[in-house]
């Protein structure tokens, strides 16, 4: 019986645990949107609330305790620089979950985990990899003519 035993194991023992959720929250600090599964969602939650939390504080301690639970120095300067910021006027509640459906291989439910009022950087983060895909098959038109300079290639063929 698991009666008063709260949490998720996430089939995995406590040190592998604790490294899957420290990457997980760092990769979300960082990236602002991971999809994974919803159960990692879940557990994921109130970490990554508790880190925002410590740095909505700014102070040195909460610095110091931010960086020993996140992997890089950059996602705890992104943490207080970037992300805390964006929520000095709200009381909890950053992150949504948002279900996506089965995964292919194994049927596993999968979600992303998103900070709230991201959406503006992931769709900037978006329109710059649209332009860099465009530019990359303009260019590779441009070398098949060079090659093939009788045969007009069709602009609208992937690459």
């Amino acid at each position: 019986m698991r009666h008063r035993n709260a949490g998720f194991k996430l089939g995995r023992n406590t040190s592998h645990r604790r490294a899957m959720l420290r990457n997980l929250v760092t990769s979300i600090i960082v990236m602002d949107r991971v999809e994974t599964t919803i159960t990692k969602c879940k557990a994921t939650r109130p970490i990554v609330e508790k880190m925002i939390t410590l740095g909505k504080r700014g102070d040195v301690h909460a610095r110091r305790q931010a960086a020993a639970y996140l992997m890089t120095p950059e996602s705890v300067d992104r943490l207080f620089a970037v992300v805390a910021p964006r929520y000095a006027a709200r009381n909890g509640g950053y992150l949504r979950i948002t279900r996506t459906g089965a995964r292919k291989g194994d049927a596993a439910e999968m979600a992303f985990i998103e900070l709230l009022g991201a959406e503006h950087e992931l769709n900037e983060k978006a329109q710059k990899r649209a332009e860099a895909r465009t530019k990359k098959r303009e260019e590779l038109a441009k070398q098949m003519e060079e090659q093939n300079p009788g045969e007009a290639p069709d602009p609208n063929a992937e690459p």
